[in-house]
Parts: structure tokens; C-alpha cells; sequence
């Protein structure tokens, strides 16, 4: 699992500003060295080029590119606008790591930066004639990344924001983070089950906010100094305050610098990530729906196409193995199949309850999961088949409508037994 340096520098490499900056950079740099570079130029290449004047390009490229670059930013806001009213507020932290979008709007600034500190450099006298030539060589290149990202963007916006967009990037994030949990169950601890021992010792919160990544590897350190076993309270995705245990420690001597070595191994922020937190991709995904439900949206058909991809997602869950452990001095509980099911699935369940096309569907997908990974799966998807016949019975459908959704409930219940003794 990635510690906290890499993981905070994998965390600043997804904003827009590092993409910004490294472009402008580079322009900047270009323009700087230019008289350096042109003594690589072939002997006579500036005689047989001629004398080339690019200021006139230069200031078209500098006054076009500040437009265009404004221009782009504003459809990039609206589109983050536009996916937090249409599908969830949740969702825009992905559109704003789009690298499409980011590379875009960094060729243009870059572009623009270059074009403006190249015209103040023509007009100091900075360059000689070969500078001048290799000056115009790099604008023509510039020129090129130019045309390349407008085709790209005008490309990327035919469905950037949009909500099968939006639908797409939140199950590729949610998709990512549940596969390396599956692949790293106990993020490569020991595997913690039922209950932390009655003489271990809590370790509460300095702040507020909500755990989005512990470093395994720096827990496994401390505890090796201090001889203590470690049982982890706070997985990501966990709301922690002052008087939330985080950790609990157990045998060995913690003083105060190592409990705060301890808590600097959980990074915690004012909302959750998609990185180590797969509940927190499937709750977006069931926010989405809820909203396409509601009666000021009343989209059935998002709401279906949901439930959906929340199979697709949940059909990698495979049955446990022996989990690979690195850190054995490090307690760690798993995610556990019921809080996925109810995170997914709940919301839909009630919010959909009068229609009878979501009802339908929604069993169909809970008898899916059943069938797909029985001995996980088949106790949940049973509770929650129930509890949407029973928002089902209590939003007062037809008789005639009642009858089909219990018999598709049925068929989850007889499902799950079949699998269940099959395994």
C-alpha cells in the first residue's frame, strides 16, 4: 500500500495548477534558452532560412490564446456546475482531475506565456538572428500543441460533464478503489475479527474530518519501537473528532511522540476519497440515483442504469483468500458485504419505492449478487429484498404490481438457498 508521502504527492499531481505550472515552465524555459539552444542549430540553417520576423505571430497567438484560455475555463466551470446539480456535488472532484481538461487548459496558459515572455524578449534585443530563428521554430511547434488541443477538446467536450460522464468516471474511481481493496482486504495487516481485546488502549483524533488514507507501513514502524500491537477503529471513509478512537494500542509503552507519529499515519480531511474508501464510490453512485428519483427530477431511467453498474461493481467481489500480510503487529478489519449492499442499494430501494419498473430491477440486481458471490452476498441482498418489498408495500402500489415484485423477491430468496448449499 502507497505511504503517506507518495500518496500526498500522487494526491497534488491530480490538481490542475501542477499541469499549469509544469506547461508554463517549459514555455518559459524555451523562450530563456532560446539563444543557448540555437548554437545546436546546423551551420547556415539561419542563412538559408532567412530572416523571419515572429512577432506578429507571437502577439496573434498571445491575444487569441488569453480569450481562449478564459473561454475554456468557463465551460470547464459550468461543466462542474452542471454535474453537481445533475448528478451529485460528490462527483465534481472527478471531473476537476480530468486530464483531458487540465492538459487543455495547460497548453493554453502555457501557450499564452509563452507567446507574451517571447515578445518581451523581441523587443529588449535578447536574441541574435539564430535566436531569432530557433525562436520561430518554437513557435511553430507551439503552434501545433495548439491546433492538437483544441481538436482534443472540442472532441472531449461532446460528453464531458454530461451524466453518463459523470456515471462512467464515478464507477472508474469507485471500480479502481474496490479492486485494491479486494486485492489488499486488510491493507496488509493482520486480518482483525470480532472484537478489540478489553485491556488495549484507545488513541483518539487530534481534529475533526473524515480518514481518507492510513499509512500500514508507518503503523508497522511504531509498533515495532514501541513493542505494542496495533487494532485499527478508523478505516478511510470513517468520521473521527477528539473523542473518536482512531487506533488502539496494546502492550509496550506509547509516549506522547509516538502517538503522534501514530496519528500522523492517518491523514484525514474535511470530506472523503475515492482512494481507499470503495463504500464512498458506491454511496455517490446510490446519491445519483436518489436525485434521479426525486419528483423535481423523476429519471427512472438513470435510476435503473445505476442499480446496473452498482452489479457490474460489486460482481468482482470474490470469496476471501488467504490474505497477504506484511505487518503483522497491525490490525486491520475488512470492509464487510452488508454495509456495501446497504450503501449501494438502500437509498434506491427507498426512494424508488412507488415505481414499480426501479423495484423490479433492483431485485433482479440483489438476486444477481446472490447468485454471483453466495456466501458473501446472500444474507444481505435477503434483508434488503425485504426491506424494499416493504417500502414497496407501504408506497401503496397496485395489487397487481405488489404480485410481480413478490415474485421477483421470491425468486432472490430461492437464489441465494440454491447457491448457499451449493457452496
Amino acid at each position: 500500500m502507497d505511504s503517506k508521502p507518495f500518496w500526498i504527492v500522487r494526491q497534488a499531481l491530480k490538481k490542475v495548477w501542477v499541469r499549469v505550472v509544469s506547461f508554463a515552465l517549459l514555455c518559459v524555459l524555451t523562450v530563456g534558452l532560446a539563444p543557448t539552444l540555437a548554437q545546436w542549430l546546423p551551420d547556415g540553417f539561419a542563412e538559408d532560412l532567412g530572416s523571419l520576423s515572429v512577432d506578429r505571430i507571437l502577439g496573434i497567438l498571445a491575444s487569441s490564446m488569453l480569450a481562449v484560455t478564459t473561454f475554456s475555463l468557463s465551460i470547464a466551470v459550468s461543466a462542474f456546475a452542471a454535474a453537481a446539480v445533475n448528478a451529485t456535488p460528490r462527483a465534481t472532484a472527478l471531473l476537476q482531475e480530468d486530464p483531458t481538461t487540465q492538459n487543455v487548459l495547460a497548453t493554453f496558459l502555457g501557450a499564452f506565456l509563452f507567446s507574451l515572455i517571447g515578445l518581451i524578449a523581441l523587443r529588449t534585443d535578447y536574441y541574435d538572428p539564430a535566436g531569432q530563428i530557433f525562436l520561430f521554430l518554437a513557435t511553430l511547434v507551439v503552434v501545433g500543441l495548439v491546433v492538437l488541443a483544441l481538436l482534443r477538446w472540442i472532441s472531449h467536450l461532446m460528453s464531458f460533464g454530461r451524466m453518463c460522464d459523470t456515471l462512467d468516471r464515478v464507477e472508474q474511481a469507485t471500480a479502481h478503489s474496490l479492486q485494491q481493496r479486494l486485492a489488499h482486504p486488510y491493507l496488509d495487516g493482520n486480518p482483525l475479527h470480532g472484537n478489540i481485546p478489553d485491556d488495549a488502549v484507545p488513541l483518539l483524533a487530534s481534529c475533526t474530518g473524515y480518514v481518507q488514507h492510513i499509512d500500514i507501513s508507518a503503523l508497522a514502524n511504531c509498533a515495532e519501537v514501541v513493542k505494542a500491537e496495533l487494532y485499527v477503529a478508523a478505516l478511510p471513509g470513517s468520521f473521527v473528532h477528539p473523542a473518536a478512537p482512531m487506533l488502539w494500542t496494546r502492550g509496550g509503552t506509547v509516549d506522547k511522540k509516538q502517538q503522534q507519529a501514530l496519528r500522523e499515519a492517518f491523514s484525514i480531511g474535511n470530506e472523503r476519497s475515492f482512494d481507499q474508501d470503495p463504500r464512498f464510490g458506491l454511496i455517490v453512485l446510490s446519491e445519483i440515483a436518489s436525485r434521479a428519483l426525486s419528483p423535481a427530477v423523476n429519471d427512472p431511467g438513470t435510476a435503473i442504469s445505476v442499480v446496473g453498474r452498482l452489479v457490474r461493481l460489486l460482481s468482482c467481489w470474490t470469496e476471501q483468500q488467504e490474505p497477504k500480510i506484511d505487518y503483522p503487529s497491525v490490525h486491520v478489519p475488512p470492509i464487510l458485504p452488508d454495509d456495501m449492499i446497504c450503501d449501494a442499494f438502500r437509498p434506491i430501494a427507498r426512494d424508488g419505492a412507488a415505481l414499480i419498473e426501479v423495484q423490479i430491477r433492483l431485485q433482479k440486481a440483489l438476486a444477481a449478487l446472490g447468485s454471483i458471490a453466495p456466501m458473501a452476498f446472500a444474507q444481505p441482498v435477503n434483508a434488503l429484498s425485504r426491506y424494499a418489498l416493504e417500502r414497496a408495500t407501504a408506497a401503496g402500489l397496485s395489487a397487481s404490481e405488489m404480485d410481480i415484485i413478490e415474485t421477483t423477491a421470491a425468486a432472490v430468496r430461492s437464489t441465494t438457498a440454491i447457491n448457499t448449499s451449493a457452496c
